[in-house]
């Protein structure tokens, strides 16, 4: 069975957090600080600040989901 994370980013040049998943973090990662994704090409290079994992891609994207709705700041504040 394939693991799947849900991971939060934070931009220092942006000043801005990322929520997203995947199941290959390591990689993503490299995606999001190459520059390749649509709203992370802004943000480069982008630290990695928490990230969860979860046994499906459904619980990935309902905690992604989550963190989105609570917003990333006030999600992580409670943790």
């Amino acid at each position: 069975m394939m693991n799947y994370f849900t991971y939060i980013l934070f931009s220092r040049t942006f000043g801005k957090f990322y929520v997203g998943h995947t199941q290959n973090l390591i990689q993503r990662m490299d995606e999001h600080n190459n520059g390749e994704g649509k709203f992370t090409k802004r943000g480069v290079p982008w630290d990695l600040v928490k990230y969860f994992e979860l046994s499906s891609r459904s619980e990935a994207m309902r905690l992604e989901n989550t963190i989105k709705k609570r917003g990333i700041k006030r999600f992580l504040e409670s943790k």
